[in-house]
């Protein structure tokens, strides 16, 4: 994967020498990046369907000037296009650090992407961790195991007894932490100072990993973006899952059973593996031969996140926790007003109230606010709330805002918030990009640096952000006017209604 050159220099601010071997990256103006550094052994060949593996020790200085590869997928157009290509060998990170050298080691800040457990990876501008770097951070970026290959359960694969199983993904994202956790300080970071974020399936993961015991103090504070936090998207019990995983089987001719079939599983093409699951509205992916996530293996994941949450077992960590204003309807029923109303039982009248107050919104639009607050909104008012009953402090927002490129638009759409989290907004919007795009991302990007920092996003020169209280109805607004303000929620009676219903489960 990287070239080999001779022994490092002395003094070179660009080596790193780390547990595995020696390192060269890139300076680029004032921050330093390191692309491609592997944090576990390619899982290939009989590794496939494996936790992650140590990774092989190198003598020879490895060039990481260049991202790696990206984890194996059936690859779709993304808001975030990724600048290389997947491979099944591509369990990697990539870090972003001042060129300045502090007498402290710095906060660390690490990034899942998201992609719906399926698409995606560390490889995009939008990704890039050099704002955080130029402020003071080391920023590191991951990729994970995805689709089938990340989440896979099969009886011979059980059977084996090769280690924990099924979560390939989550153990992928655990082992890349550990790795923070044994070199980050070689980049001058501390490891007890990392702050990590996500969002969507990213912000899924965040959320699996503070109600995992394998996970138990890789990380100091968390930031979920839209990451749900309800049964809506439930883990599988491992019976279940190793369901799909022999309806997959079969439909790729595999019919033996025992290590017979397990060779044959591992001996298919890549392509083969990963073919029918990619992010795709109104359509089940892979149908039934793809588990979709997560499954219950008593190890990486003993129980579903909301269940977790609610009995506050979950890490006790600070905690900034948001969603889009409109963000993806993800499980939209179909149905004409009356039918989706019907779901609520008693609660018909609330909820056509908070949905449909003059009832003239058409169904669709009905339609698509129930998902989003069923999939997002509420469930991330629901993982707030809990947090804020355990004593810990959370932070609970709305991205409202949206680029002036992009008006009219009735709200953010799922994901929108990425970019100006990361001070990306340029590389995301081009000559596009409008100064009140500017100053939002630098709000929303001063916030998660102060939290990053301290623990808590508040900071001088912006507006305050009060902790969330269980009941609370207010939160803090990146507006769509381009305004930051804690306010009363526009939504609060949606999320009662929804919440309402989500009890009911």
């Amino acid at each position: 994967m990287a070239t080999l050159s001779a022994a490092a220099a002395p003094n070179d601010p660009a080596r790193v020498t780390i547990a595995s071997g020696p390192i060269e990256g890139s300076v680029e103006g004032k921050v330093i990046a390191f692309r491609g550094i592997p944090y576990a052994t390619a899982p290939v060949a009989d590794l496939r369907w494996r936790a992650p593996q140590p990774v092989s020790p190198w003598t020879q200085v490895r060039e990481t000037k260049e991202f790696a590869p990206i984890c194996m997928q059936q690859m779709i157009p993304m808001d975030e296009p990724q600048s290389t290509s997947a491979s099944e060998d591509c369990l990697f990170v990539n870090i972003w650090k001042p060129v300045s050298v502090s007498a402290r080691l710095r906060p660390v800040v690490v990034w899942i992407h998201g992609g719906g457990l399926m698409n995606g990876g560390s490889a995009s501008r939008i990704f890039d961790g050099a704002t955080f770097a130029n402020n003071g951070f080391v920023t590191v970026t991951l990729n994970y195991r995805l689709g089938r290959f990340g989440f896979f359960a099969h009886p011979a694969l059980t059977a084996a007894k090769e280690g924990p199983t099924g979560n390939f993904g989550f153990m992928d994202q655990i082992a890349a932490l550990k790795w923070v956790q044994a070199n980050i300080a070689k980049f001058g970071g501390d490891p007890k100072q990392v702050t990590v974020v996500g969002e969507s399936a990213g912000g899924i993961s965040i959320l699996t990993l503070m109600g995992s015991p394998a996970a138990k103090g890789l990380f100091a504070r968390a930031v979920v973006m839209s990451g749900g936090g309800r049964n809506l998207l439930a883990p599988r019990t491992l019976p279940e899952a190793e369901r799909f995983g022999e309806n997959f089987a079969r439909s790729s001719g595999i019919s033996a059973s025992g290590p017979e079939a397990l060779a044959q599983l591992r001996a298919l093409p890549a392509a083969t593996v990963s073919e029918g699951v990619f992010m795709a509205i109104g359509k089940v992916p892979g149908g039934d031969t793809y588990v979709g996530g997560g499954m219950i293996d008593g190890t990486v994941i003993t129980g579903a996140t909301e269940d977790i949450f609610r009995a506050g077992k979950q890490a006790r960590v600070p905690l900034i926790v948001g969603a889009t204003s409109d963000d993806a309807p993800i499980g939209a029923r179909p149905g004409d007003k009356d039918a989706l109303f019907a779901v609520f039982g008693a609660n018909q009248a609330a909820a056509r109230a908070a949905y449909d107050p003059d009832g003239a919104r058409d169904a669709d639009m009905v339609r698509r606010a129930m998902a989003r607050d069923r999939a997002f909104l509420e469930p991330s008012r629901f993982i707030a709330t809990s947090v804020a009953r355990t004593g810990q402090p959370v932070w609970f927002y709305r991205f409202s805002y949206v680029a002036q490129s992009l008006l009219p638009s009735p709200g953010a759409r799922h994901a929108s918030d990425v970019p100006y989290m990361f001070g990306t907004v340029a590389a995301r919007y081009g000559d596009k990009l409008a100064p009140r795009d500017v100053q939002l991302s630098d709000a929303f990007h001063a916030y998660v640096e102060n939290f990053a920092r301290t623990g808590n996003p508040n900071g001088a020169g912006r507006p305050a952000w009060a902790p969330f209280r269980a009941g609370d109805k207010v939160l803090m607004d990146l507006a769509a006017d381009g305004q930051v303000r804690m306010t009363r929620d526009p939504f609060a009676a949606r999320l009662d209604v929804a919440e309402g219903l989500a009890g009911s489960r």
